[in-house]
């Protein structure tokens, strides 16, 4: 059973799906920092100093009670809270790693489409007598002994 699991680990496809998820973990953290560090800071500047993390709407309050100056205080106080600004946050992120993968996949489907050989030309035609098909170098059908034009 030890040589089966080995057997099955050891595959291609099961060690490039491992590398294609840890790439894609390093990829997530990438995108998060982009997007909280780089993206929303000048978002939230020109919305008049907006941190979107720390929007979020108390549903219940805590002990002790709000307001809170921060999520992670409304959080420490056991509020119930709606981050909306952490969702939003989220989305970003989302939309940036949507639009990552679309580039890499139709940059794959560019290159399988010009791997692709092109067709192969026609080795044989049609006797336009009998409807027949003949070589396409003949220059009489084999069926009818009408000629032919050559190709």
């Amino acid at each position: 059973m030890l040589k089966e699991f080995k057997e099955f680990a050891m595959r291609g496809n099961m060690m490039d799906m491992a590398v294609g998820i840890i790439i894609g973990a390093a990829f997530g953290a990438i995108v998060k920092s982009l997007v909280a560090d780089v993206i929303m800071p000048p978002i939230g500047m020109l919305l008049g100093n907006v941190d979107f993390s720390n929007i979020f709407l108390t549903l219940k309050q805590g002990v002790p009670p709000g307001p809170y100056a921060s999520l992670d205080a409304a959080k420490e106080a056991g509020a119930v809270v709606m981050s909306w600004g952490v969702f939003i946050n989220t989305i970003i992120n989302f939309v940036i790693v949507a639009f990552a993968l679309f580039l890499v996949i139709r940059a794959m489907n560019k290159a399988k489409k010009k791997e692709e050989a092109p067709p192969a030309e026609p080795t044989t035609k049609e006797c336009p007598q009998c409807l027949s098909t003949i070589p396409i170098k003949a220059v009489r059908c084999a069926h009818c002994t009408s000629e032919v034009k050559a190709a």
